[in-house]
């Protein structure tokens, strides 16, 4: 059986939009440490109020746009 990983699509999701991930810290209100350990995939818990807020401010409605199982 294959593992499956989930992975954060923030570094796509910023080059889109234009900003850095230090703005989008800033929009979200996310310490900019746990942005950067998220766009890297180097966090071990991802947590859902997290993925809420990147969403509000990236005004995204399908969470699918951030996460992904790979």
């Amino acid at each position: 059986m294959k593992e499956r990983k989930v992975e954060v699509c923030l570094k796509e999701l910023v080059k889109e939009r234009g900003i850095s991930l230090r703005e989008l810290a800033r929009l979200s209100d996310i310490e900019p440490s746990i942005i950067n350990k998220l766009a890297n995939n180097k966090r071990e818990k991802i947590y859902l109020p997290h993925i809420e807020r990147i969403a509000e401010a990236l005004d995204i409605d399908d969470i699918s746009k951030i996460i992904r199982l790979k």
